[in-house]
């Protein structure tokens, strides 16, 4: 697999770019009789773990994120058009690492790296929610088929600053013509 691309140097042009050229496995055509479990964990941080051990080469976790797939009961699965095993994951299967945003108000657009390489631009299909949670509020980004990346704390600052320097009526942001209120109310 080749090296996900260096946010930082593309513009939001170059990421719809990628984006549009970005394809995956289609999993959810793929229905295969469940074969058993992984032996495999996604934890909080978004490390992915085989047998206990991490897995160190970015390149096998980047792959076997392509056949990742949300099962209607909320469980995970890694899936093939010849098998089908669980996998565990504690909170979100992705980690959003890092933002780029570009423009201001109604016309702002954000893009996400996600631990995985993957690039998500928000938007009305990628929404970013924040849900309240035990230990504060919990940022997340909608990243397909029912699966979300939670936002890094680091990268959560940095959306919050830029929504209190746009001084909006709301603690929030647009991206890609949607608001996203960022303060956890509903």
């Amino acid at each position: 697999m080749e090296p996900p691309p260096d946010l930082a140097t593309l513009s939001l042009t170059d990421i719809a770019r990628l984006l549009a050229e970005k394809r995956l496995p289609p999993v959810e055509k793929w229905n295969p009789e469940h074969c058993g479990d992984s032996d495999m964990r996604i934890a909080r941080d978004g490390t992915w773990f085989h047998q206990g051990s991490p897995i160190g080469r970015e390149a096998m976790v980047r792959l076997f994120s392509t056949i990742l797939r949300r099962e209607p009961d909320g469980s995970h699965v890694l899936v093939t058009p010849v098998e089908k095993l669980s996998i565990a994951v504690e909170d979100a299967p992705f980690v959003a690492v890092e933002m780029k945003s570009e423009g201001t108000g109604q016309d702002r657009a954000i893009a996400f790296r996600l631990n995985t390489g993957d690039i998500v631009a928000a938007g009305p299909d990628h929404a970013l929610t924040v849900r309240d949670g035990e230990t504060g509020p919990h940022p997340y980004l909608h990243v397909r088929g029912g699966m979300e990346a939670l936002v890094a704390r680091s990268v959560y600052y940095e959306l919050v600053n830029l929504a209190l320097d746009e001084g909006g009526e709301r603690v929030g942001l647009w991206s890609g013509g949607t608001f996203f209120p960022l303060d956890g109310a509903a």
